[in-house]
Formats: structure tokens, sequence, C-alpha cells
């Protein structure tokens, strides 16, 4: 049975040989449970499974490839035939999973954010090991005072440490899309900074970036009333721009939103 990607469901499945086997290099999977997300034709898959796993989970949208998934590898994982932003992940097993995605790349930002948002006190994941656009890798990984530094990059760190892997060309995939990939690995971060919602982290840091070229001031006097005492108590200069301040100040912000009960 011939696959054809599907334009609609962002579909570009890997066919690199050598980028496939760096990909399940990336993380320990020995005795592990694993979770793929999007796994195509299965191509991922079948180098997950030659890595010893002690089980394979994969999430699949599209009802064909889910088939052909049954067919190609029967028993040795479990399908789940859903659409991924609607499945709670950490129900999926009681144990920490390995997570394995190469991301549609229209819903890779929403579902990244979409687990940071909802990670509790307890992590569900080991690691992740996902793949995305790579201009919007560059954003998840960008520092301060750089121009892809924004919201993404400052969500992220909050929770989760984030390492660049490897570029990917477009010839590594088909279809080939018209950009780069790139491949990060995510780990947990031990003491993120304790906020009552990830919501409010959401807020103010949409707030702080929708007019990331105006200066402070603006932003500041839209979320607290007392703004020239709240920039007084952290030190902050009104006069510098959104992409000056560090992730650790913009969590900092929140609380203090939190605490005053805005």
């Amino acid at each position: 049975m011939r696959i054809k990607a599907k334009k609609s469901l962002g579909q570009n499945f890997l066919i690199d040989r050598e980028v496939l086997e760096q990909i399940v290099s990336t993380a320990d999977i020995a005795n592990k449970e694993i979770l793929e997300i999007g796994p195509g034709s299965g191509n991922l898959t079948s180098y997950i499974l030659k890595k010893n796993p002690q089980k394979v989970f994969v999430i699949e949208k599209d009802d064909e490839l889910a088939l052909v998934l049954k067919e190609k590898f029967t028993t040795q994982i479990e399908i789940i035939n859903d659409d991924v932003l609607k499945i709670a992940e950490d129900k999926i097993s009681d144990q920490k999973l390995v997570v394995f995605g190469n991301l549609p790349y229209n819903i890779s930002t929403e579902m990244l954010s979409k687990w940071i948002v909802n990670i509790g006190k307890i992590f569900w994941f080991e690691s992740l090991v996902l793949m995305f656009q790579k201009e919007v890798a560059d954003r998840i990984i960008a520092v301060s005072n750089s121009s892809k530094y924004g919201r993404l990059s400052i969500l992220t760190s909050w929770k989760l440490n984030v390492k660049k892997i490897i570029d990917i060309k477009p010839q590594s995939f088909s279809p080939r899309p018209k950009v780069d990939s790139s491949l990060l690995l995510f780990t947990p971060r031990e003491n993120s900074f304790e906020l009552k919602s990830a919501k409010n982290l959401e807020m103010i840091t949409r707030v702080f970036f929708s007019q990331r070229r105006k200066m402070l001031k603006k932003p500041f006097n839209q979320i607290f009333t007392n703004a020239k005492a709240v920039a007084e108590k952290f030190n902050i200069d009104l006069n510098l721009r959104p992409q000056n301040l560090e992730p650790e100040m913009y969590f900092k912000l929140t609380k203090e939103y939190e605490d005053l009960g805005s």
C-alpha cells in the first residue's frame, strides 16, 4: 500500500536513515516506555523498536496511517488513533515516557505550549525529543537580548532545559518541506519557579511581547496599577524593551501579579 502524505495534516515523512538513527540515539530508551507522536508510515518507529524499549505507544490522527501501522507492527506497538491536541498524555501510562515527535509544523508551538502549561508538580515524561521547523526551534532556544527571544523561549525555560541536537535538511523528508528543520531535546528543570498558574505567565508574556519594539513602560501600565513601584522593586528600567529582560524576571513579575491579586 503506497502512502501519500496529506498536506492538510502537515505530513512530511522522515526517510533519511542517518537522521533516523541519530534521533533514536538522542535519548536512552532501552527498557523504557516510549510515546511517538505522528509516526506516519512508521520509519522512526522501526528504529525505536530496534533499541529494545519496554513498550511503545504511538499517537496517529490519520485513520489510514493508523491501519498501515497496525498491519506493519501488529502487537509491537499500541496505537492511539486520535488528535494529539485532545489527548491527556499524562494518562497514557503510569511510567515516565520518553517522547519522540516529528510534529506537524502547523501545530508544533501549540503542542509544546499545551504540554508546558499542563505540567503539574510531577512530570509525565523523562525527556522530549521533538522536531520543529528551524525558525520555530530558533525561537524556542533564543536567549534574552536577541531578536528571536520571546514568549516561546520564556515559557519553555520556565519548566524545561532545552538543547539543540541537529539541523535537518528538506531532502531528509518525503515530500520535501520548503524549510529546514531542527531536532531539540527537552528535559525537566528540577527547580522551576513556583507560580499559581501557567496561564498568568502566558498572559504576562503576551502583553509584553505583543508590542516588542515598544518600551516596557506601556505593558507595565497595562498589567500593574502600581507600575512604577513594581519596576522600582525589581530595579527595572522602563525605557528598556521586552527582549532585554531575562526569563527569570518574567517569572518574578508573574508572581508579583499573582501576589497582588490583580
